[in-house]
């Protein structure tokens, strides 16, 4: 998972979560080392402990990318360039991406939406058809490497979803 602060805490713990109950080893990879402060909407949440500084992750010793929402998150890390490189490399390499609520903007940044079938919440709907992408209010939208869903009452689905196209025979080390 690629995070910092302002992240919505349950759109980080529940997928890292799920995707740990699945046999996943996951990664929660941010600008900063130490800790993160998690929301509960507008809310201050936990502090969430980051496992890799971002300046020292490298996309290709991971198969698979979560982007949490929350609206300080993505906002932080769409204009911070090495973490829309980070994102860019993984739509480059064709690697499955997860994207929840606010997630997507990092990847309009990192040119990885044009032409894809997605969905958001519903404040990033312009941006995201500005960009390129098919905007649809759906609780999760599958789009070849590409799951995205709308907000956290959309998590159960968006986890199933996720799982499905993250899953491959054995271990698998995934950024969340």
């Amino acid at each position: 998972m690629l995070a910092t602060d302002g992240v919505e805490q349950i759109e980080l713990t529940e997928p890292a979560r799920a995707l740990r109950e699945a046999g996943a080893e996951v990664d929660i990879v941010s600008p900063k080392s130490g800790t993160i402060q998690g929301m509960n909407h507008d809310e201050r949440g936990g502090m969430i402990q980051v496992d890799v500084e971002l300046k020292d992750a490298r996309s290709e010793e991971f198969d698979a990318l979560l982007l949490p929402g929350g609206v300080a998150n993505p906002d932080k890390l769409r204009t911070i360039l090495e973490a829309v490189k980070f994102v860019g490399a993984f739509v480059a390499a064709d690697k499955p991406i997860a994207a929840i609520c606010h997630g997507p903007w990092t990847l309009i940044n990192a040119g990885g939406v044009s032409g894809k079938n997605m969905t958001s919440c519903l404040s990033l709907q312009q941006d995201l058809v500005n960009a390129g992408a098919i905007w649809s209010d759906e609780p999760v939208v599958v789009d070849h490497q590409l799951v995205t869903s709308r907000k956290p009452d959309d998590i159960p689905i968006f986890n199933a979803a996720m799982i499905e196209l993250f899953a491959m025979p054995g271990p698998r080390r995934m950024t969340a």
